[in-house]
């Protein structure tokens, strides 16, 4: 989940589970890609509420492996922390990974793997810092490290977003509407080349046709899920209604 430094915390974890519990129960591709072993030391994107990080500390509590979940969303992480409250192999830090960079911490090369589930495409709103969060997560990596990620890719809810943009935009404009647009969905060769730039061998990368079930808070409740996938590099998600979103637009 990605928010601005300052910015209010909009995520909760309890409308996160209601709205789109559907998101880690479809991430079961991008996990077997990931291929988790008992003695990895697991670097978690974007963790979000933890659901899947609860089932990762169950392997890694077979060897020594660890686990370290970042997320912007305090919320979020505070949800993981009590999911997770009775491992003794996982840590959640309160991290936007478009800070990755400046955190020394996790640029030593310490981790066998990372990892990132429909998380990515709204962390790479911003253009100027999608290249670094890439760099960021191959520093973090031992040589040979590996990184399986899932994101919304190109078309992603495209009916869905195009109706968002277009009630917004009758209140504030186009430009504005486009600049407040929380997502970010790539193409296979966009998402191949920035890996390579980082370093990476990429191995797969698959763009998956994904219709998805509304969950009980129905397309309103959604504040977040969509699919974009990366075999050691993989990519899902949905949003917020148009005319909460420009309220928002019209205060600033």
């Amino acid at each position: 989940m990605a928010q601005q430094q300052g910015e209010k915390d909009h995520w909760s974890a309890g409308d996160y589970q209601h709205s789109a519990s559907f998101v880690p129960k479809l991430a079961g591709k991008v996990v077997t890609w990931l291929d988790l072993q008992k003695d990895d030391v697991l670097l978690d994107v974007g963790c979000g509420d933890g659901i899947l990080d609860v089932e990762f500390s169950k392997i890694l509590a077979q060897g020594t492996g660890s686990l370290y979940g970042i997320d912007s969303s305090e919320a979020m992480i505070k949800a993981a922390k009590e999911l997770c409250k009775d491992t003794t192999n996982t840590t959640f830090e309160v991290l936007d990974a478009t800070n990755i960079p400046s955190n020394p911490a996790l640029q030593k090369g310490t981790f066998t793997k990372a990892f990132s589930n429909a998380a990515l495409h709204w962390i790479l709103r911003k253009e100027e810092t999608r290249q670094s969060v890439f760099d960021a997560v191959a520093a973090s990596l031992k040589t040979g490290g590996t990184f399986s990620l899932e994101m919304g890719g190109l078309g992603n809810v495209a009916e869905m977003r195009t109706a968002l943009l277009m009630t917004v935009s009758r209140r504030v404009g186009m430009k504005a509407a486009l600049a407040a647009d929380p997502w970010f969905f790539p193409e296979e060769k966009w998402i191949t080349g920035v890996l390579e730039k980082a370093g990476f061998r990429v191995d797969k990368v698959e763009r998956e046709w994904r219709p998805t079930q509304a969950d009980k808070g129905g397309v309103e409740g959604w504040d977040g899920p969509g699919c974009l996938e990366v075999k050691y590099c993989t990519l899902s998600r949905m949003r917020r209604r148009g005319k909460k979103l420009s309220r928002r637009l019209q205060r600033r």
